[in-house]
């Protein structure tokens, strides 16, 4: 590493606001939304993993997905919250880099999964006499073991890559969180265009995963609406629609925040995306999935009843 980059012991991030009560704002809409998320994805993970009739590709993807969100918010959000309730800007060198691994793990790990629970749907609806053979447990399991194993290789190489790099233009970020294009805009060297050239890749990579999906959602969209009963159509439009919401949720917020115009860039309307992206989006997926799917809603009620069940008990000792 260069002696420019290595003599950077910080880096300062963007406030989300000016002014103190503003930002003690924040911090409240932070926790209130980190809590929220947290409750959420926790109450799935805990109704897959209780509830053995849960325990089916769907859910299983599910609950991975529900891991995917905490991490993202647990990434982001309390690092925000400390500098917006202490009025500071500083994050360490080691934090930040750690905070851009996680940061790309996360996100990478949550697209491959929406992938993956494509296919699960796809094969439900347009193959579903091969479903088991397809989809079975050892099966979701590599699938699953894939997801998170590339991820993780994806965001090392990221993080390597974009902290190897020498920095000399300050150390200001213009994001609440540690970011790689706000990282290379501090380089000094034309080495950064090794990042970018990755960063093409990446893309270029989402856009083939977006290919897949639009292409297995005609051929899903289709074999349902060749469903003689209406009731079964509603079915297997119910579990659909879900994943569906979720993936253009993910997708519009994160191909409009990278891949947006100059013209129309601005510190503000930069910090509300990465906020939406980063922070609404997966607090938002376990609502999106619990509204039209009875059984996840029933597992979770029931799982809520048998806690105060159980605290009431206690309570009676």
């Amino acid at each position: 590493m260069s002696n420019s980059s290595s003599s950077i012991s910080h880096f300062l991030l963007l406030p989300l606001a000016d002014t103190w009560q503003l930002q003690l704002l924040h911090f409240c809409l932070f926790l209130g939304i980190s809590l929220a998320a947290l409750l959420a994805n926790g109450l799935i993970i805990s109704a897959v993993a209780c509830g053995h009739h849960l325990h089916t590709p769907m859910f299983f993807f599910l609950l991975n997905l529900a891991l995917t969100d905490l991490g993202s918010i647990l990434t982001t959000v309390p690092k925000a919250m400390h500098n917006s309730l202490w009025d500071t800007r500083h994050i360490s060198y080691t934090r930040c880099a750690a905070q851009v691994f996680l940061t790309v793990f996360f996100i990478s790990a949550e697209f491959s999964l929406l992938t993956v629970m494509c296919y699960d749907r796809y094969v439900s609806i347009c193959k579903p006499l091969h479903y088991g053979t397809l989809l079975g447990s050892r099966a979701c399991a590599h699938m699953a073991a894939a997801a998170w194993a590339s991820s993780f290789l994806y965001s090392l190489l990221h993080t390597a890559n974009t902290f190897t790099l020498p920095l000399c233009h300050g150390n200001a970020l213009g994001q609440f969180f540690c970011e790689i294009p706000h990282i290379l805009k501090l380089s000094c060297s034309k080495s950064y265009l090794r990042e970018l050239g990755l960063i093409v890749f990446s893309i270029s990579l989402a856009l083939c995963c977006f290919v897949f999906i639009v292409l297995s959602y005609v051929q899903i969209f289709r074999a349902v609406l060749s469903i003689p009963s209406e009731q079964g159509r509603h079915k297997a439009f119910s579990t659909c629609l879900p994943h569906l919401a979720v993936v253009s949720l993910f997708l519009s917020t994160g191909f409009f925040a990278y891949l947006k115009p100059t013209s129309i860039s601005s510190p503000s309307l930069d910090l509300a995306l990465s906020v939406l992206y980063s922070v609404v989006t997966p607090a938002l997926n376990p609502l999106i999935y619990s509204l039209r799917n009875q059984e996840l809603k029933a597992a979770v009620w029931r799982l809520m009843t048998g806690w105060v069940r159980h605290i009431k008990l206690l309570a009676n000792f």
